[in-house]
């Protein structure tokens, strides 16, 4: 996670105080628990509940590394120790929670679904309600295989839990196309392959956004969300935002006809764009453009 200012964190515990009617409404009485917390995700969504107004008191944030999360014990969240693959470390993590936000683990912690399941029947246990989970986009068109597979068998296991359920499922972070962006902007040049799908590709901010959307107002139980940016991108859009943003001109050429068709990852089942971004936070998701200008440094380094 990015340090955390002082001012930063002043700012937040003001914003409880002074903007916080709509979000104390909607989870009066609630904790809201978040899963990874000292994540970049993690640590996203914990600044967007706290500037949409939640007390830093209704914050249960668990991790593996709770020490890394000392700024907000300070302003009064409780941080606690907390792994899926320890099971007995997860009830006392959770306790007094109602209400949390399910990370997804990463691939290499172990079988996903079985950690997954340690926290959820930890969280029923302890009296959660509803859980908000970051699933995988491509569930929605049908997606079975891979990632896709640990992402279903853990949406089942919270249908069977009988806790309300929210499914946020987030398509590739928009982050991964930074490097490609900067090999463009470096060699002035972007090669569009055979066969390629433009997907939507969505900010991580966006991502924290809509989770803390979800878990701060009402109308969510036992729904899925598709969590996408507000266009489909391929290499001629991250071309032509990249060449915008750092005002180097970039050459896009086809690949030839006989060249190896694209390999990308998750391909047509991440042909998706939605307006639930917008729907859930207020505001409109992050275009590559706006990302790119945002991320100019990156891109000329």
């Amino acid at each position: 996670m990015n340090p955390v200012t002082r001012r930063e964190v002043l700012k937040w515990a003001a914003g409880a105080l002074l903007n916080g009617a709509t979000a104390a409404l909607a989870a009066a009485g609630d904790r809201l628990i978040i899963s990874g917390a000292s994540g970049q995700l993690g640590g996203q969504a914990i600044r967007d509940l706290l500037e949409r107004g939640v007390a830093a008191k209704n914050l249960i944030l668990v991790s593996r590394t709770p020490e890394a999360l000392a700024q907000y014990a300070r302003i009064g969240a409780a941080t606690r120790f907390g792994d899926f693959s320890k099971p007995d470390s997860l009830p006392t993590a959770f306790a007094g929670g109602t209400r949390m936000l399910l990370i997804s683990i990463g691939g290499g912690a172990g079988p996903r679904p079985v950690a997954h399941g340690h926290a959820i029947e930890a969280a029923k246990s302890a009296g959660v309600k509803q859980i908000a989970y970051t699933s995988w986009l491509g569930i929605s068109k049908g997606d079975t295989a891979g990632i896709a597979a640990d992402h279903l068998a853990t949406e089942e296991l919270l249908r069977r839990s009988g806790i309300a359920y929210t499914f946020l499922r987030n398509s590739l972070y928009m982050e991964i196309l930074l490097p490609q962006a900067a090999r463009m902007v470096a060699e002035g040049t972007a090669l569009v392959p055979n066969g390629e799908t433009a997907m939507g590709y969505v900010s991580r901010g966006d991502c924290a956004a809509a989770a803390a959307a979800v878990l701060c107002t009402a109308g969510h139980d036992n729904k899925s969300y598709d969590i996408t940016g507000p266009e489909l991108i391929g290499v001629r859009q991250i071309a032509a935002a990249a060449s915008a943003a750092t005002g180097k001109a970039i050459s896009v050429v086809a690949a030839a006809p006989d060249a190896p068709a694209a390999r990308g990852f998750g391909g047509a089942s991440l042909a998706v764009v939605s307006t639930a971004v917008a729907d859930l936070t207020g505001r409109k998701a992050t275009t590559i453009a706006a990302f790119l200008a945002a991320n100019r440094d990156k891109l000329s380094a």
